[in-house]
């Protein structure tokens, strides 16, 4: 299973297969759809390495292999 990871507006909202994540007024990341572990493991390893890396100006688009 892939797991596609998309932007919608970078450091606030983004399309993990299709579900939306955003990060709510008390700076949580929420999803107002359940996203399955690999979804989760996979958003969690996107924003360690992507959204909290200072140095990605513009956020790409992701695939992950489970």
């Amino acid at each position: 299973m892939s797991i596609v990871i998309e932007p919608k507006t970078d450091h606030e909202s983004y399309l993990v297969n299709g579900k939306e994540v955003y990060k709510n007024s008390y700076n949580h990341w929420f999803s107002p759809v359940e996203l399955t572990t690999q979804e989760r493991k996979a958003f969690e390893l996107y924003k360690r390495t992507v959204i909290d890396n200072k140095a990605f100006k513009k956020h790409t688009k992701a695939t992950y292999k489970t």
